[in-house]
This record gives structure tokens, C-alpha cells and sequence, in this order.
């Protein structure tokens, strides 16, 4: 057997490949919260009285550059993004690997630079370390960055709270990181291209813990394998179902448009500016609210609620009838992020 895409791609396969090899072999740390096992979008280790969270990326998108953003602002917005969701909301720091190919224009890696301290200083972060290699021409398609990040977690969010009666929460409109490099990577010619919504997200979802506290169960970065990914891995590990209001899920006309061309389900598709967020009823008005009253949370929607039926299942209402969401196995789309 060997290694393919579909490893890559935030579903199943994914998933089964990182538990086996690296997940069931690595002891379990004694100063973990959170740990490798669970799967989660990054650790939580114990340092003293503080909740220490540590993530990290490695970022290897196809082209470069692309609507929106480029590999640099990627880097250090998934990185601020996983920290994110798991409570870390002000990142103490990054840490940053860039392996560049022999010839990479120097032009290009100043753009690529630019576009990592912008995104820092939209964060309230820094590169606080890093690393940089050179490799032979033709041994590395340009350029790969990976980033660490740390930050310390006052409320600490894990992607397996929800329980039923939670309702789920999308921070924005869905598929359009993926949709957008899909779109120049094909040459797709629109009037009105789709544009990656790369962007930092901590200072949003500091307001959503703000308000909803303890009512906030579970928070996943739908990245790799998109939404639909993200709901199968939050509802498995919280052992509940959920139902999905196809009708009330945010999609751009652009998106949609290119998501019709290609035939992909804009649900199976990567973001890199949302956050998919489980809450306690009693909540979800302070967090819409708190969200619409912002521009990154404007197009916010409460898309679905989690259910005591058919544990790990996601099931669509299209308002016509029902259908069963099936969690990504293949690769949709190789070197998104």
C-alpha cells in the first residue's frame, strides 16, 4: 500500500492514516489535556495553573497566489485559526519552516513575506521563530511553509461537546477559500470570480466566547473536507446526530457558481475564515447576535441542531426531504491549503 491524495484530504482517509500511524504509536504526554489522539484542531498541555494550546500547519496550496490571499497569508491565519477554536484567541506567538525551491523568484517570496506580517498584525500575533531551507530545482514545487502557534486558553473548546438539542452555527458563507483557488487553478473564467476568505478569525470568536461562555460546546475550523468533514468528526466524537437545514446555509452567488461548474457540494469544500460553532440553545441568540453585529460574522447562520438518533450521522433537509451527507473519503481538492 502507499500513500495518495485522498490521505491528504481532511476525511476519512485522512483521518484513519494520521490515528495509525502516528496517533496509536506516540505515549501519551502526562502534561496533556488534549492530547494526539483526540484528533482535535491542536493540543492542550498543562503548564502550571494555565491551559497552554500549540497547533501546527504545514501549508503547501497550488497556485501560490490566488484570490484573496497567497500561501503566506494562509499560513499564519490557519495557524491563528486553530489556536482559535480551542480558546486560545490571543496567540502569544508563531513559529515559522519555509523550505524554498532553488529559483524561487525573490519577488514572489517578498509578496509572500508581505502577506505573513499583514496577517500577523490582523491577528495581534508575530514570527516569533523560524527556520528556512533552500532545495535543488525541481526537488519542491516552489514553496512550503509550516507554522506553530501557541497560545493560553482561559476556556478551553474540544470539537466534541455538542449534545442534543445544541444548535450549529456557521460564522460567514462556506466554500470559498476552495472554490476560489479551484477556480484559478482551471482557468475558470466569471464575471465575478469567488475570493478566498482567508482571514483571521480569533477576534470574532473571542466575542462568540465572550457571550456564550459555557454554552459554547464544541468549535471546529472547517478547513480540509469543509463543513461536511468538520460535522462528521464533531459528530462522532460527541456521539450525536445532526440535522442540517440545507436552505439555511450561506453560500456566495460566485461560489455557488463555480461549486455548480466543477459538480462539488460547496458543503465538501475548504474554508479558511469560518468557524463552525456548537451551541447551548439558551445561547445561540447572544451569539448570533454578537456575530451579525460584525463584518466577518454578518452573513452568520444557524444551519442545523444536533439530535439523539443515528450518532455520527449528518443528514441534509433540503426542504423537499431528507438525504444523508456522506463524510469525504477521496480527494475533492489536492493542495487547498
Amino acid at each position: 500500500m502507499t500513500v495518495t491524495l485522498a490521505h491528504g484530504a481532511g476525511g476519512r482517509s485522512m483521518r484513519r492514516l494520521v490515528t495509525d500511524q502516528f496517533a496509536a504509536q506516540f505515549a501519551p504526554s502526562p502534561h496533556a489535556v488534549v492530547g494526539l489522539a483526540a484528533l482535535d484542531d491542536g493540543a492542550v498541555l498543562r503548564v502550571g495553573d494555565h491551559q497552554l494550546v500549540v497547533t501546527t500547519d504545514a501549508h503547501v496550496v497550488w497556485p501560490t497566489f490566488f484570490p484573496g490571499g497567497d500561501i503566506g497569508r494562509l499560513a499564519i491565519c490557519g495557524t491563528v485559526n486553530d489556536l482559535a477554536v480551542m480558546g486560545a484567541t490571543a496567540p502569544l506567538g508563531i513559529t515559522a519552516a519555509i523550505v524554498i525551491e532553488e529559483g524561487y523568484p525573490l519577488a514572489d517570496l517578498e509578496r509572500i513575506r508581505a502577506s505573513m506580517v499583514q496577517a500577523c498584525r490582523e491577528a495581534g500575533t508575530t514570527v516569533v521563530a523560524g527556520d528556512t531551507k533552500v532545495m535543488g530545482r525541481g526537488e519542491l514545487d516552489g514553496i512550503v511553509i509550516t507554522t506553530t502557534g501557541v497560545g493560553l486558553a482561559e476556556y478551553v473548546v474540544t470539537d466534541c461537546g455538542l449534545r442534543p438539542g445544541h444548535v450549529i452555527i456557521v460564522t460567514g458563507c462556506i466554500a470559498d477559500h476552495g472554490l476560489a483557488v479551484m477556480a484559478v487553478r482551471h482557468a475558470l473564467a466569471f464575471e465575478t470570480p469567488p475570493q478566498s476568505d482567508v482571514a483571521p478569525i480569533n477576534h470574532l470568536v473571542a466575542e462568540v466566547l465572550r457571550v456564550g461562555r459555557g454554552d459554547v460546546s464544541a468549535m471546529k475550523d472547517p478547513t480540509r473536507g469543509g463543513v461536511a468533514s468538520a460535522l462528521h468528526e464533531m459528530a462522532e466524537k460527541s456521539g450525536v446526530g445532526i440535522v442540517l437545514d440545507e436552505l439555511a446555509i450561506p453560500v456566495t452567488p460566485a461560489a455557488r457558481a463555480v461549486s455548480e461548474l466543477l459538480g462539488i457540494d460547496p458543503l465538501f469544500v475548504a474554508n479558511e475564515g469560518k468557524a463552525v460553532i456548537g451551541v447551548a440553545p439558551a445561547a445561540a441568540r447572544a451569539v448570533m447576535s454578537v456575530l451579525r453585529a460584525t463584518d466577518q460574522g454578518r452573513d452568520a447562520a444557524v444551519i442545523g441542531r444536533c439530535v439523539d438518533e443515528h450518532a455520527g450521522t449528518i443528514v441534509v433537509d433540503t426542504g423537499f426531504g431528507r438525504r444523508l451527507l456522506a463524510e469525504p473519503e477521496g480527494e475533492l481538492l489536492p493542495r487547498i491549503c
